[in-house]
């Protein structure tokens, strides 16, 4: 039987010719479809800005619409391949199951993030302690929300744990109170030292003076009163204020010439007893 070399040239030449075809078409289609995936994220996140909504939410919505769009891209090029979507769509339920049980952290961690975006406990820029860690909010992601650390570490912290903990924003309050402490000795006059406190403190750049700061006696310990020195101020100067406040303290306390705490014990000797004694002499 003979074969007809032409005939299968020309079969092959044909089948090449569809499947470069299909090939340019698949590339072109990707190419297409990722550009019109970032269009229409940057459209939606326009439209979103206009609506002055909060840049966290946004870049969520944003997020979220972007890996929906380049599934239904995925399933489409599938589709332009032959293969039978349908089938792909049962085989990615199953999958998606099946990930989702061996991932429930995965999905708790989306889920709190969805949470967060709706309560908003917090926002971008703003300075929080939540999930164990303290820092400035860099951005709240799918599942994880990123924490840049006053130690300049960049910090990925999962959602679920950052929801299922205590959150504290330092951020949303127009002030917040610094906490410190001036130790006095038993002979220095405490409503002296109150006074010149009070009137130092007005001195120190980026405290408030409403509310004024405060200066009282704390507790009483073997060295002496203790004074709680407790300036307000904005967070963005929380530290600063903190080590001002302090080095004032010690400036404060040297020029006023107040004496140096230390702690006195007193010690009495317990009369002996006479019965005691008799006994000691038995022995």
């Amino acid at each position: 039987m003979a074969i007809d070399i032409a005939a299968v040239s020309q079969n092959a030449l044909n089948i090449l010719t569809t499947v470069g075809l299909k090939l340019l078409g698949a590339v072109a289609l990707w190419i297409i479809g990722r550009w019109l995936i970032k269009l229409a994220g940057s459209l939606v996140a326009r439209a979103l800005n206009r609506q002055h909504l909060d840049p966290t939410i946004v870049n969520y919505i944003r997020s979220g619409l972007s890996v929906l769009l380049n599934i239904v891209l995925i399933v489409a090029l599938l589709g332009f391949f032959g293969v039978q979507t349908a089938t792909f769509a049962a085989l990615l339920a199953g999958v998606g199951i099946a990930i989702g049980a061996a991932w429930s952290g995965l999905l708790s961690n989306f889920a709190a993030g969805l949470f967060l975006v709706l309560l908003r406990p917090f926002k971008v820029g703003d300075a929080v302690s939540a999930g164990g860690t303290l820092g400035t909010v860099e951005a709240i992601g799918l599942f994880g929300t990123t924490i840049n650390t006053p130690d300049n570490v960049l910090t990925i912290v999962g959602n679920s744990k950052i929801f299922a903990d205590t959150i504290q924003n330092f951020s949303s309050n127009a002030f917040r109170r610094v906490d410190l402490v001036a130790q006095l000795s038993h002979s220095t006059d405490h409503r002296a030292a109150i006074r010149v406190l009070k009137e130092s403190l007005t001195r120190v750049p980026n405290i408030l003076k409403t509310p004024a700061p405060e200066v009282e006696i704390l507790q009483f310990t073997l060295a002496g009163p203790q004074l709680a020195v407790r300036p307000y101020c904005h967070n963005d100067h929380y530290w600063q204020v903190y080590f001002d406040s302090n080095r004032l303290i010690r400036e404060v306390s040297q020029s006023a010439g107040f004496s140096t705490p230390e702690q006195i014990y007193a010690i009495h000797q317990l009369p002996e007893v006479q019965g005691s004694r008799r006994l000691d002499t038995a022995a």
